[in-house]
């Protein structure tokens, strides 16, 4: 008599939980609309949303897993789709980059990054981050053994939950010496990342534009970073807030006798001066802040002025804004080029062989770690900083001090940490670069701010409101 064999199918809980995980989400929105009408504080909505983002990156990590399934699965050859990204990019309604970039990432978490993977699925590190470290790992120095390797992912991890994805990728590139690698290793290591970087950059840059035949013409590029970061701070030099308005009042119909204007004419090619305000441009009032698409013009306008004023004659000369690179003597004189990076003001990192390039045409002031030094401790002697002072703290700031402030260095001026007012020095250790915003925030008397100082001297302004 032959048995009756039933195949049962295996129940899969996770609609289900899919379905209780919406029903919450729906109440969660009701919650929201009444946490608003009840006018909740700033600390409980802050707290309320670090919650939110834990539980988004929580989802990121369930839905990673999910791509992770159909890879495996090989949904494309049951689909007749062209692989697992076209396929996801049509499921999700994403583009094929961002689905592709899915799929790398979901296969990476699996394959070979568990402690990345836990820390995503516990909401502690982002997929921003969680993508540093995939890049971060798969570039590592071939032959690492296996606990060499967990150790770099151990610290990347670490770092990943205090820092941001910015801070993150800035700092992965040391991340190798967990390794317990030699110093010239571990140089020689960022330097070969940091090479490939820019090689690929350069095979991606692109430029192209349409006339619209009604006076504009649209532009499109695609830039190293490097090479773009000039054009972006000579841009935010020439549109940064306040400034204009300084340069302005300061012109030399205003100035003073001892500030007069050189009588002698401007050459033919001079480059537009930073800090102008741009012909035409709306400028930051007293009263009324600038809107997000008049800066959008401003920054036209400086675009515009700078072809205007580039020195067709004589291409290899410097460029308009200055930019600031800050590398070990070593370095600089290193005939191998492999010791390394080097940091630009603006924030971005350049293999030393690029650095040296650049400072062959470009206008770079070198910031030569172990170099002598200017006269920065002014004391007493003077009141105001200068421009030498703004160069020192371009290789320490790239950005506000203020906390959580992304407007980027070029637009900050240098506040007195003990104002000058009441004994403080015109010192570049007392020096404190504030975008417009916050320094007027320092002064305003319904506010009250600290500022720490960190073991590298980079310092950070928190504000309260005063009750």
């Amino acid at each position: 008599m032959a048995a009756l064999v039933v195949e049962v199918p295996r129940w899969d809980p996770l609609p289900v939980r899919l379905a209780s995980a919406g029903a919450a989400l729906d109440g969660l929105v009701e919650q929201i609309e009444h946490v608003q009408a009840a006018g909740a504080g700033v600390p409980q909505v802050a707290a309320r949303l670090r919650e939110v983002d834990r539980l988004i990156t929580r989802w990121q990590a369930v839905r990673l897993a999910l791509v992770r399934a159909a890879d495996t699965a090989d949904v494309a050859g049951s689909s007749g789709a062209s692989g697992t990204s076209a396929w996801l990019a049509g499921r999700s309604k994403t583009s094929g980059a961002a689905a592709a970039a899915d799929v790398a990432l979901a296969r990476d978490l699996a394959e070979f990054l568990p402690m990345t993977r836990q820390a995503m699925s516990e909401g502690d590190v982002p997929r921003e981050s969680a993508a540093v470290i995939a890049r971060t790992m798969r570039d590592l120095p071939p032959g690492l053994s296996a606990d060499r390797r967990a150790a770099v992912e151990q610290r990347l991890v670490a770092r990943a939950r205090e820092v941001s994805p910015a801070e993150l990728r800035r700092l992965a590139a040391r991340a190798v010496e967990a390794a317990r690698l030699s110093a010239r290793e571990v140089a020689a290591h960022e330097d070969r990342v940091q090479r490939s970087e820019e090689e690929r950059a350069r095979a991606r840059a692109r430029l192209s534009w349409r006339d619209n035949t009604d006076g504009t013409t649209d532009v499109w590029a695609t830039l190293p970073s490097a090479s773009a970061a000039v054009l972006v701070k000579a841009v935010q030099q020439m549109t940064a807030p306040r400034r204009a308005r300084t340069s302005a009042t300061h012109s030399p119909q205003h100035a003073a006798p001892n500030h007069a204007a050189p009588q002698h004419a401007a050459p033919q090619h001079a480059a537009p001066q930073q800090g102008a305000p741009q012909q035409g441009a709306p400028q930051e009032g007293a009263g009324r802040p600038v809107t997000a698409q008049e800066r959008a013009n401003q920054r036209g306008l400086a675009f515009a002025d700078l072809l205007e004023h580039l020195p067709t004659d004589r291409l290899h000369g410097k460029v308009a804004a200055t930019v600031v690179v800050t590398m070990s003597l070593a370095q600089l004189h290193e005939a191998t080029g492999n010791l390394g990076t080097a940091r630009l003001d603006t924030g971005h990192a350049v293999s030393g062989g690029q650095a040296r390039r650049l400072a062959c045409g470009a206008g770079l002031v070198p910031a030569v770690l172990g170099g002598a030094s200017l006269p920065l401790d002014l004391g007493r002697a003077g009141r105001f900083f200068t421009e030498a002072h703004r160069t020192a703290l371009a290789t320490v700031y790239d950005t506000c001090a203020a906390r959580d402030c992304d407007r980027p260095y070029a637009w900050t001026e240098l506040h007195h940490e003990d104002p000058w007012s009441t004994g403080g020095t015109t010192d570049l250790a007392k020096a404190v670069p504030l975008c417009g915003h916050h320094h007027r925030r320092v002064h305003d008397p319904t506010y009250q701010h600290s500022i720490t100082t960190d073991r590298t001297g980079r310092k950070q302004v928190t504000y309260t409101r005063r009750t």
